[in-house]
């Protein structure tokens, strides 16, 4: 009968050798098992319904293995992916699932984490000039406080994705949407934005200086106290877009004069406060 429990043990736990958490509860649960046999034998039992009395005993374990395996590997998986403090430059991370995973003052200049799932990950204060993040899910993202000079972002999807106070210089954002994106105290003049959607996105005191957003689309998001002077938003698409200005200043006010809005498509709230503030809106459509 120790046999056929150790076949039953055997049988259940197959699918999941090789996680160490795992084959320590078949240990535990095997000499448990032998025990409660033996006192079921010693209360007159036959061995036939001692085993069916002793494996029922454990009620559904194949439900509780699969939840210990599951917790297991998802541990595994978050030490695997604590990466901060490491010297990783030109790292391939092509394709890899790290969710939550830990980049923070880390070297990863050059690194290819293109179509990688990052959701939730953090790269604080890491060094990823060059990155190429192409396709990469980057939901939930920290990306704050980065020299991410020149890295690409084409075809990613950012959704709540945080680059507050990072280094963009020569970053490329092509066909992206961004959503609840927070871009804010960023400097973006030399940054590539290219047929994106904008989508509750905060440019809040960010230098925007000389951008061209021409073309492309802008959904509730926020210009407050951002660098406004020479930029292009021709023939673009404005709907509820805040542009607000420190009372305390005129430079805000000067810079929203010297906006492009030509052939631009915006409702009627935008057109108005863009009005009040003396904006070039003669070559505008409003819907």
């Amino acid at each position: 009968m120790n046999e056929k429990l150790t076949n039953y043990l055997n049988e259940v736990f197959a699918a999941y050798e090789g996680v160490r958490s795992v084959s320590e509860l078949k240990a535990d649960l095997h000499s448990d098992l032998q025990e409660r046999f033996r006192e079921l034998k010693a209360e007159g039992k036959d061995d036939e319904t001692a085993l069916e009395m002793t494996i029922d005993s454990i009620g559904d374990i194949e439900q509780t293995v699969l939840e210990v395996a599951n917790l297991s590997r998802s541990l595994e998986r978050q030490v695997l992916t604590n990466l901060s403090a490491s010297n990783l430059a030109e790292s391939d991370f092509a394709g890899v699932t790290a969710h939550k995973g830990k980049f923070t003052s880390s070297t990863l200049r050059g690194s290819d984490f293109t179509n990688a799932d990052l959701t939730g990950s953090s790269f604080k204060s890491s060094d990823v000039k060059d990155a190429r993040f192409d396709g990469a899910n980057l939901t939930d993202c920290n990306l704050t406080t980065l020299d991410l000079a020149n890295a690409s972002f084409n075809q990613s999807t950012l959704v709540r994705t945080n680059f507050s106070k990072s280094w963009l210089a020569g970053a490329t954002f092509t066909g992206v949407h961004l959503t609840d994106v927070n871009l804010t105290m960023t400097a973006l003049t030399k940054t590539v934005f290219e047929n994106c959607v904008f989508d509750g996105v905060d440019f809040t005191s960010s230098d925007l200086t000389g951008q061209r957003f021409d073309g492309q689309i802008f959904i509730g998001v926020k210009f407050d106290r951002a660098g406004l002077k020479e930029v292009s938003f021709k023939g673009a698409t404005l709907k509820n877009v805040s542009f607000q200005g420190s009372l305390l200043s005129k430079k805000y006010y000067r810079a929203i004069k010297t906006i492009c809005f030509d052939g631009a498509t915006m409702d009627k709230l935008t057109f108005a406060a863009l009005k009040g503030m003396d904006a070039d809106l003669s070559k505008v459509t409003v819907i």
